[in-house]
């Protein structure tokens, strides 16, 4: 089928009929042993314009088809029918397409080019002309494309060989015709000027990169590509590593040259963007500097394999030698190598006799520059502690390429040496399954994929553990890899299931010796943010934590950074490795049972008087119930907040680590503190439509208000956040429950201010429930109780909730009174920006009674007051009420506006019923 469809027998041919005919038995061919059905061989064979009656056509070519093989081929090749389709059955070595596929598959996996050479001459050799000839139906046509495209790709990697086995003038010719038929391709343009700059033909080599670089900016509108680009700078600068490659037979060496690259790693994943950036940075340096790059990152992460697969795929532009030592700086069985150790080592190699190396190291330091002077060589110093260990084994020429790999940032050497920094991080999900598949099998980790994604996220993406675990599996192929995956589900123990029992590859056996190279300060500090339970930390709460000054607490975590055992992913916040954090929390465990608990209320404290001050800023002094809170411990340093949108900014920044908080504090028994969390998240949580940690926070509330048994302030108002949380998620049955509870706690205690905001709720329960008489009755019984408390906000506020229900019963007098009261109440009081609720009432009742521009007015005041606050669910429904006031304007551009915005904020919030509604109004404007 790679080219004219013809069948034959043993070299003669075999009558397949005319070419529609033909074209069956292509259908079929492509996919041999497998049942095609009728209607898809219809649209294979017809396209979109088959004949009236095509079935019945299509039966007859099928049966002159199947006389015609069973004559000629006997039972070898044959055409079955199959429930719904025909079957072609033979051997898929017998048709071209088949065995093209097959040959560059082997010829991809071959291990010499030698091989792989002869078996892409193979597979291009069975091309004929144009596949399938003829046949132009869409799904020819369409995978004709796609086998041209594998056919030119296989050219393209025999190219590659070509030119590494230095056949550059072989291939030269074929060169000029594949670019003239594929004048685009920057990699064949790439080819092209590899082989003329190798035939001495450079300046055509740069005539041809400008000519690709003038017909790619005209046609596509880019610039050649990063490898396009370097060649052509490398073509410029008649770069050494461009020449033809010898052969290791024909070479003849004058002096040693060392070859010391460890074995790069077996079945190498991802990494792609890092072997770029190291390609980049370790070209020859700036100004003549000798380049140099250290690979920074955390024990286990693979720095050590980035670096010897670097090494190994670039050995070619180190024709001069190259050199490995393994420094040993945080080696848990051994002691750092000395530099004058790994020196002698050097010139040894480099052919010095034994007893002409000097005892002294600055002089062996510099004998070893003096031989590296005129080499083009790589150096690669693995596993350094401190840039006092590699600065003896810097070469002074700006020929040689250094290579380092280390624990710590070594950043003297980039202030120093100009060397560059590539930090080094965890692999993500896709390359850390890709990791698993290739050392266990497709096959193995495709029938467990539950287990295998447990494996992936419990390995937390750090190469080490990942193969720790390929080996653990590999070493039993009959057991179920769920088995193992369970143990390290128990994150106990998941750092001793991680251990292969060598130190070299033991996870915690890495973390350890990266901690014991600490200072005892920052080691400390270490081991306390163990006792940290929320996903990062922010400088203010580690200081509170080691009952340290800011200051000092900072320049410890930049110890803790540089490490790797830390990472400030943003300025002031750190976090851990999940595998790191789960040592940091070994090392908490063994603290002294006072240090720990006094480090755990300094924590807990930080984080309940800061957000005090934080909810205070939003809710101003006004605020019901206002739980004060005992002193804090001593060394607990609570953050100063300066307005609204710091406080904000914190609760954003902290809101994960406070529920960590609210958990850590139920598990030390201090259940004041668990309710009192819970109250100070109550306008950020709601403000951000965050409803289901708020009911998780309010759930853990009652528990620890019903642990304490007297508090009855705490039970009140945990049952009434929880009547409001399941009101809002719907549950009405439970939400009456609660408020009932709440009430009846509140009238026992005789708590007026209390009684006022349960019925105030109550009304807001029955008004979810679409019960609007019986909710106006709860506002105005709240309406009476908070005028017996004498509190003028709180009035402000429910004269807008009666205003409210007024207007929804259609009441629209009453509710302009009421909402009007509200409004100069909240102005009286200096608050006007309380009022952003109250205007949006206001606008909705505008809108109702036919005064549309008044509504606007009303809505964009409000508007501009809950995007001061940051309250962006109630931002999100007046921008709803707004959209219909100008839909019914006709004014459909600002109604799509102001809904697109809203239905932006609905998804944030993760409000997917309102989204949905919001989606049916925004189809009934048409297409924008």
């Amino acid at each position: 089928m790679l080219g004219e469809i013809e069948a034959c027998v043993d070299g003669s041919p075999v009558d397949i009929g005319h070419l529609r005919q033909r074209s069956v038995l292509a259908a079929l061919l492509v996919d041999v042993n497998r049942t095609v059905t009728v209607d898809r061989l219809g649209d294979r064979i017809w396209g979109d314009r088959p004949p009236q009656r095509w079935r019945p056509t299509l039966y007859s070519y099928v049966s002159r088809l199947r006389h015609a093989l069973e004559t000629a081929c006997d039972d070898e090749v044959c055409i079955r029918r199959q429930l719904g389709g025909y079957q072609l059955v033979g051997d898929s070595a017998t048709v071209d397409l088949h065995r093209f596929r097959e040959l560059v598959a082997r010829a991809r996996r071959a291990e010499e080019d030698d091989q792989a050479a002869a078996l892409f001459d193979q597979a291009l050799g069975l091309w004929r002309g144009s596949a399938f000839g003829a046949l132009e139906t869409p799904w020819f046509t369409e995978l004709r494309e796609t086998l041209h495209r594998e056919q030119l790709t296989a050219e393209l990697d025999r190219n590659d060989i070509a030119l590494r086995r230095g056949r550059h003038t072989d291939v030269l010719a074929r060169l000029f015709e594949q670019v003239a038929v594929h004048p685009l391709d920057e990699r064949l343009a790439g080819q092209l000027m590899l082989a003329l700059h190798r035939s001495g033909r450079s300046a055509d080599a740069l005539e041809h990169y400008q000519r690709m670089r003038r017909r790619l900016a005209e046609e596509l509108g880019i610039d050649p590509s990063p490898p396009l680009r370097r060649l052509h700078q490398q073509v410029l600068a008649a770069d050494a590593s461009l020449a033809v490659p010898v052969r290791p037979s024909a070479a003849v060496l004058s002096a040693p040259v060392p070859r010391q690259m460890p074995a790069p790693p077996a079945l190498f994943t991802g990494r792609d963007e890092e072997l770029e950036q190291l390609s980049k940075s370790l070209g020859n340096g700036p100004d003549g500097t000798m380049a140099t790059t250290v690979i920074c990152g955390p024990g286990g992460v693979g720095k050590s394999w980035l670096a010897a697969q670097w090494a190994n795929r670039n050995i070619q532009r180190f024709p001069d030698g190259q050199l490995y030592v393994n420094l040993h700086g945080f080696d848990p069985r051994t002691s750092p190598l000395s530099a004058q150790v790994a020196l002698r080592g050097f010139l040894e190699a480099l052919g010095v006799a034994h007893d002409r190396v000097p005892t002294d190291c600055e002089a062996q330091s510099a004998l070893y520059r003096s031989l590296l002077a005129e080499r083009r060589m790589l150096v690669f110093l693995d596993d350094a502690r401190d840039a006092d260990q590699v600065r003896p084994l810097l070469p002074g020429s700006p020929l040689c390429t250094v290579l380092v790999t280390s624990r710590s940032r070594l950043t003297a050497l980039m202030t120093a040496h100009g060397a560059r920094l590539l930090p080094l991080d965890i692999l993500g999900p896709e390359e850390a399954h890709a990791l698993l598949a290739g050392r266990l099998g497709a096959e193995r980790t495709s029938a467990e994929p539950e287990a295998v994604a447990a494996l992936v996220e419990h390995c937390a993406g750090l190469p080490l553990a990942l193969g720790v675990v390929a080996a653990r599996a590999a070493t039993h192929p009959d057991f179920r890899l769920a088995v193992l995956a369970e143990e390290l589900v128990r994150a106990a123990d998941r750092l001793t299931a991680l251990d292969p029992g060598d130190l070299t590859l033991n996870v915690r056996a890495v973390f350890a010796a990266s901690h014991q190279a600490l200072s005892s300060s920052a080691g400390r500090l270490f081991s306390l943010l163990g006792l940290a339970e929320g996903p990062d930390i922010g400088l203010a709460a580690a200081a509170s934590l080691a009952e340290l000054p800011s200051a000092q607490v900072r320049a410890l975590l930049t110890e803790l950074e540089t490490a790797h055992l830390v990472k400030q992913y943003r300025p002031g916040r750190y976090r851990m490795h999940d595998l790191i954090r789960l040592y940091a929390a070994e090392l908490a465990d063994g603290l002294p049972e006072r240090e720990a608990r006094s480090a755990q209320s300094r924590l807990l404290d930080h984080y309940l008087h800061t957000a005090f001050a934080a909810n205070r800023l939003l809710d101003g002094p006004y605020t019901p119930f206002r739980p004060e809170p005992d002193p804090p411990a001593s060394g607990s340093r609570p953050v100063r907040l300066s307005d609204t949108a710091a406080a904000l900014q914190w609760f954003h920044d902290e809101h994960e680590c406070l529920l960590a908080a609210q958990s850590q504090a139920a598990v030390l028994g201090r259940h004041r503190v668990v309710w009192q969390l819970a109250w100070t998240l109550i306008s950020y949580q709601l403000g951000g439509h965050r409803l289901q940690e708020y009911a998780t926070v309010w759930h853990a509330a009652l528990a620890a208000a019903e642990h304490d048994g007297d508090d009855f302030t705490a039970k009140t108002l945990a049952h009434w956040r929880l009547g409001f949380a399941s009101a809002r998620a719907g549950d009405h049955a439970q939400a009456l429950d609660h408020l009932r509870i709440a009430l009846t706690l509140a009238e026992n205690t005789g708590d007026t201010a209390g009684q006022a905001h349960i019925h105030r709720t109550l009304g807001r329960a029955w008004e979810e429930r679409g019960d609007n008489d019986r909710a106006l009755g709860h506002a105005v019984r709240a309406l009476r109780l908070y005028q017996k408390v004498d509190h003028p906000l709180w009035q402000a506020n429910q004269l807008n909730a009666v205003g409210w229900m007024h207007a929804q019963l259609g009441q629209y007098t009453e509710a302009q009174a009421h909402c009007e009261q509200a409004l100069a109440l909240f102005r009286a009081e200096g608050l006007p920006a309380h009022g952003a609720s109250t205007l949006d009432s206001l606008g909705y009742i505008a809108h109702h009674t036919g005064r549309y521009q008044d509504a606007l007015n009303h809505y964009e005041q409000a508007l501009a007051l809950f995007r001061e606050a940051g309250d962006t669910a109630h931002e999100a429904d007046t921008l709803v009420n707004a959209g219909e006031t100008h839909r019914s304007l006709h004014h459909d551009v600002d109604a799509r506006d102001a809904w697109q915005r809203a239905l932006e904020l609905y998804r944030s919030q993760n409000r997917t019923a309102e989204a949905d509604r919001l989606c049916d109004r925004l189809r009934t404007l048409g297409a924008p």
